[in-house]
């Protein structure tokens, strides 16, 4: 299969990147990316023990970083792509950003803003589930694997 640079898959395959560099530097490895217009305009990962800062989650980095880019604190027409349901935080981050859409990966029952449902969001964000999550799942478990021994 040919992956076009325009695909979810694609954007998400990028999160994943961040997500391996977060685990590289002992994080809890979730990467994000935000798209505009088909391109990458931020990058993040978790970066919570690195910073001490429990707040630094790659969502709220990601988010921070792509209004910068765009000169707006509104991100109506971006795409934030995350390797792990965001918690409730990040949710409520995205939602005074006005996300247009959310793509994650694995879901996160224990603190994922599901639990509370889409009324975190913003009415007007669209919201993909599971892309790649199998991906993001066993990245999590290799760290938490890891983190044990």
């Amino acid at each position: 299969m040919e992956l076009s640079i325009h695909k979810d898959e694609y954007f998400m395959g990028e999160a994943l990147k961040q997500a391996q560099l977060a685990f590289e530097a002992g994080e809890i490895p979730v990467g994000a990316v935000v798209v505009a217009e088909k391109r990458i305009i931020a990058r993040a990962h978790n970066m919570t023990e690195q910073l001490n800062d429990v707040t630094a989650h790659a969502e709220m980095l990601a988010i921070t970083a792509a209004a910068n880019n765009m000169g707006s604190k509104y991100l109506n027409e971006c795409t934030l792509f995350v390797t792990l349901e965001p918690c409730v935080m990040c949710a409520g981050a995205s939602n005074w950003g006005q996300l247009a859409r959310l793509v994650y990966g694995a879901s996160d029952d224990k603190r994922g803003f599901m639990r509370f449902g889409r009324k975190m969001l913003h009415p007007r964000t669209e919201v993909k589930a599971g892309l790649l999550g199998r991906d993001s799942e066993a990245l999590l478990k290799r760290f938490f694997e890891k983190l044990r021994k």
